[in-house]
């Protein structure tokens, strides 16, 4: 038996955000990070929450990679305020420590939680219809994928007007995490009808316009597309999880603090060639999936694996234009102690919650050697 459920209201497009004011909130608790207040962005939802009389708090303690000690903030916030909303205003980050806040909080209180409505500021995560959280533990230097489906927001607004000051930098990097969960979640292998129309949808609209958003910003149809495309991903791995690619990413991003996209960007292309078991004999499953997708950016070849050559090729070929380098050493990071790491990384990203759904089952020594490849020379 399948199931594929979508609970969250979605509104779209430019000046959705008006329509705030028809839930009729009472007490809004603001989750944010501190740019967002100091832009006035927080501020400007606090004055459409004005005109209907409701009362609103802003949080804007929100780090990047979002931690245990910020959610404990937050919660303890919510303790003095009892909202019965709660606004996740900003990106990925803003998006977990809210969601992780509300369903702790509702926890504590052996309640319901509050209303969770959710205004995505940037075109990556798709966190704004997922039950997904990632939280980080600094000292340990790991992250911590939380799945619940009472994390899924009830409300998102897709505003592109959101996104518009997004910097050219990481509208690439997060829209190449749009592009990883579409292709991640169409290769799962609890993928389905339903979560394969969203995927498809999403890596189509990526491969149209994510460069036009990065080459100008005020491009507002392109805008507006990746930001549907992020939801559309999101709702695909909602329901067909992701695979490896993330596994990876999540380690390698707590280990060495690179951008969720970008980790995922240079991740991706040896992903697929080790999912699609390019470099051994016979198919794999995923190999057609693959072919499937190549298919639909219109690339072709003689045979499946020579196509699944061109897509990787064409992603590649896509980093390049959007400014996105191939190995972490071109990210500063020091090769010798990357080297050095990639054991305890691998071993983490091999329990990671993602890797049940790869199609490929990975053995330590296949995520080690992947990592390898993110570096001139190898692991030798």
């Amino acid at each position: 038996m399948e199931q594929f459920i979508m609970k969250t209201k979605i509104y779209m497009g430019e000046a959705c955000l008006l329509q705030l004011n028809s839930l009729g909130i009472r007490r809004a608790y603001i989750i944010c990070d501190p740019f967002m207040e100091k832009s006035g962005k927080a501020s400007e939802i606090e004055g459409l929450l004005e005109e209907t009389g409701a009362q609103s708090r802003i949080f804007a303690k929100v780090v990047p990679d979002p931690t245990i000690e910020a959610v404990t903030q937050g919660i303890e916030g919510m303790e003095d305020f009892a909202p019965d909303t709660v606004i996740a205003l900003g990106g990925g980050s803003a998006m977990d420590t809210a969601k992780a806040v509300c369903h702790l909080y509702a926890a504590m209180k052996q309640e319901q939680r509050p209303r969770l409505v959710a205004v995505p500021t940037t075109s990556g995560t798709g966190s704004e219809v997922t039950s997904f959280a990632v939280i980080s533990d600094p000292e340990a230097q790991a992250k911590y994928p939380l799945k619940d489906p009472a994390m899924v927001p009830d409300v998102a607004f897709l505003d592109p007007v959101l996104t518009a000051t997004v910097p050219s930098g990481i509208t690439a990097d997060t829209g190449m995490d749009v592009l990883t969960h579409g292709l991640e979640a169409y290769v799962s292998t609890q993928s389905g009808d339903f979560t394969d129309a969203c995927a498809e949808k999403a890596v189509r609209m990526v491969w149209k316009y994510l460069e036009q958003a990065v080459i100008d910003g005020s491009n507002m149809d392109a805008r507006t597309h990746m930001h549907n495309a992020s939801c559309l991903a999101g709702i695909a791995f909602n329901g067909a999880s992701l695979g490896i690619c993330h596994s990876l990413a999540h380690a390698l991003g707590a280990r060495f603090h690179i951008p969720h996209g970008r980790s995922n960007a240079i991740l991706l292309p040896h992903v697929i060639t080790y999912n699609a078991g390019l470099e051994e004999a016979g198919e794999t499953e995923a190999l057609s999936r693959y072919v499937e997708i190549a298919n639909l950016l219109g690339i072709s070849a003689g045979t499946g694996k020579a196509t699944v050559h061109g897509l990787i090729r064409q992603i590649r070929n896509l980093m390049k234009r959007i400014g996105i380098p191939e190995q972490v050493t071109e990210l500063g990071i020091d090769r010798e102690e990357f080297l050095q790491s990639v054991k305890s990384m691998a071993a983490k990203a091999l329990e990671d919650g993602c890797t049940a759904a790869n199609p490929r089952k990975p053995a330590l020594k296949n995520l080690e050697d992947i990592y390898g490849r993110l570096c001139k020379g190898g692991l030798g």
